[in-house]
Parts: structure tokens; C-alpha cells; sequence
């Protein structure tokens, strides 16, 4: 099979050649890789089955410049870099929206859908023809942390909770954004897009982020019309939503949604054989090797031990596709992440 004939029969809950794979990390571990590979493409190296395509900012910034903070220039997010033992990070900071009401919230710039170049899309997706293409990620379609970023956790909630016209405003000026560009994206693609990626996360490790009732509210019928833009194109949508979060997979399935992404198997209700028990042959799963476990902190041994149960149990029937749980972290010994996908390679074969 092609990359795109692999994924797209595993996302149909079919029994392909071999696992699909994918690749996510922070940059620090991705170098590492690179550097390892000595010049080799690295995705192909490691055998990944997916490709992305995006559409660069053109229009002009819109939120100005700040000493000892990154400013994002469509969106005015900031950040500010921290160390840590492994590398470091952009951490959200300032939240300039915490106390806005809606004229402020309406007064802030945006970027229109306009100002975005989407004249090399079908040229990537040519390129990238045998390959599973999607568009968007984790992020697209996200509520609550996207607009955490810009006016603070605290208040995202409180304004779902409280139905705050400011937080409801801030959220749908937004979205109303990226949706439109994303299916411009898409048009641009001319047939070279396979699937949607989304994402919204909604689990601790042990409970629900917000109730049932507050996410059917105020997050489904705005999920809803992205996965509706994308059905209109035939496109599948895989949805990403760390932590416990298979209470939401019901609604997932009502929405239409055909795969889901992250699968943090040390959450509560989130091991592979809870899920695959429980929703096997209803939705696609793509994710399920921790970034917090073994990967991080074990053997390689038991780095490949933890993947090839993984397989054992997820591979049944098809439906999975294998990936880390979340971005490969830079505390990850490199030999552990190869032994990621070396044991895919060697277990996640089907007898045929």
C-alpha cells in the first residue's frame, strides 16, 4: 500500500499492510534525530505516513513588538522562553485580553482569511502524493486553550461557565477565521487533501476538564461546523484532546468525527484495551505511546516491550495508527525514540 492507502483503510476501522506511523517532537529531540540521520530525510527514515500542508501569513502584523516577550503577529499571543534541564520552551504570558469586555474583545485585530498565501498548497500536495495529507492540527478548531492564550485559563472557563458574551465573542471571532481559512486550504488542494485534524482537549489525568452539558453548550455546535466544512468535502477528521477524555468519544461519534488523536494510556479511561474494547470499530485511533513513560524515562527495552503490546492489543482489525501520545519531548534519549519506530516496523506488520 502507499502512506495514503495505509491510513485512510485504517481510519475506514480496516486492516492495512502495517500500522500506519506518525512523528511529533519539540525541537531539541528533533535535532537530535536529524543529526542522527546524517542528512537523510528524517520522516522517511522513520517510515512516517503523514504529511501536513499549511498556508503562510502574508498580511501585515497586527500586534506590535514587546521587550523580553515574543509577540505572535496575527493573533498578539505572548510568550516569554524558559529554561528547563532538557532545553526550554515558549510559555504563554500576559494574557492581554484577561480583562476585556466585548467592545475590547471586538476592537482586537485579527487576521482576515485573506491575508494568507494559499498558492503553493496543491504544488505540496502533488509532492506529497502517496502520502496521507492533512490540514490543520491539535490546534484548529480549538476553544478552550487558544483562548486561554490570549485572556487566561481561569477566565475561559469562567466565561463558559457563565456564558460571557466577551469569552463566547473572542471564541467565534476566532474560529470564524480559522474555519474559513482552512477551507480555502482545502479548495487550494484541489483533491490532494485526505483528512481534517482538530483538536480541543478536555481531560486531566484522572477527570473531565469541563462537564458534559458545558462542552455539548458552548464547544459541540462550534466543533460541529468544522466538521460539518470538512464532511462537505468527503475529508475524514481526526480530533487530538489530551488527558481522560474518552467520556467526550460518544459525542464524537454522533458528531461524525472518525478518528481521535492523543490517547495518553496513563489516564484514567485511556489504555489501549479500554479503548479498543469500547470503541474499536466505531472511531480510528491514532496515538497511545506515552511521552511520559518509558520513551522518557526507561530502557530501550522497555520502550520497545510497551510498543509491541500496544500493537498486540490496538492492531486487531484495524483502526490504529501509531504515534506518540504528544510532541516527542527533549528529555527522550534518542535511542528510546528509535526504538519507537523500529518496533513498529518489526511488530505492526499484518500476516497477510
Amino acid at each position: 500500500m502507499t502512506s495514503k492507502e495505509r491510513v485512510l483503510t485504517a481510519f475506514a476501522n480496516r486492516e492495512p499492510d502495517r500500522v500506519p506511523i506518525n512523528y511529533m517532537s519539540n525541537p531539541g529531540i528533533h535535532r537530535r534525530l536529524v543529526e542522527h540521520f546524517k542528512g537523510r530525510d528524517l520522516l522517511e527514515a522513520l517510515g512516517v505516513d503523514f504529511r501536513g500542508v499549511g498556508v503562510p501569513y502574508t498580511g501585515p502584523r497586527l500586534h506590535g513588538e514587546i521587550p523580553g516577550r515574543s509577540v505572535d503577529p496575527e493573533w498578539g499571543i505572548h510568550t516569554r522562553w524558559m529554561e528547563h534541564g532538557s532545553g526550554g520552551y515558549q510559555d504563554f504570558c500576559d494574557f492581554p485580553l484577561r480583562d476585556a469586555d466585548e467592545e475590547a474583545v471586538n476592537a482586537w485585530p485579527m487576521p482576515s482569511p485573506d491575508d494568507y498565501d494559499y498558492g503553493g498548497v496543491a504544488e505540496t500536495c502533488r509532492r506529497d502524493a502517496a502520502f496521507a495529507v492533512h490540514v490543520g492540527d491539535p490546534g484548529l478548531g480549538d476553544i478552550i486553550n487558544s483562548t486561554g492564550f490570549l485572556c487566561g485559563m481561569e477566565r475561559v472557563l469562567e466565561g463558559l461557565l457563565t456564558a460571557d458574551p466577551a469569552i463566547l465573542r473572542l471564541v467565534d471571532r476566532r474560529l470564524a477565521v480559522r474555519l474559513e481559512v482552512t477551507r480555502r486550504t482545502i479548495e487550494a488542494g484541489r483533491g490532494g487533501i485526505d483528512f481534517v485534524w482538530m483538536g480541543e482537549d478536555l481531560g486531566s489525568q484522572n477527570l473531565p476538564l469541563i462537564s458534559p452539558e458545558l462542552y455539548r453548550r458552548h464547544l459541540r455546535p462550534r466543533h460541529q461546523e468544522l466538521v460539518d466544512m470538512a464532511k462537505s468535502f468527503r475529508l475524514p477528521v481526526m480530533v487530538h484532546t489530551c488527558g481522560s477524555s474518552s467520556w467526550v468519544y460518544g459525542d464524537f461519534i454522533e458528531m461524525g468525527i472518525t478518528a481521535v488523536d492523543t490517547l495518553q494510556p496513563e489516564a484514567k479511561d485511556m489504555s489501549p484495551a479500554y479503548l479498543k474494547r469500547k470503541f474499536g470499530g466505531r472511531l480510528a485511533f491514532h496515538g497511545c505511546i506515552s511521552t511520559a513513560g518509558a520513551v522518557a524515562f526507561g530502557t530501550t527495552g522497555e520502550v520497545r516491550d510497551e510498543v509491541r503490546k500496544t500493537l498486540e492489543i490496538m492492531m486487531p482489525g484495524g483502526g490504529y495508527c501509531l504515534s506518540p501520545a504528544h510532541q516527542l519531548q527533549d528529555n527522550s534519549p534518542t535511542p528510546n525514540v528509535l526504538a519507537i519506530y523500529e518496533t513498529a516496523h518489526q511488530y505492526g506488520r499484518y500476516n497477510r
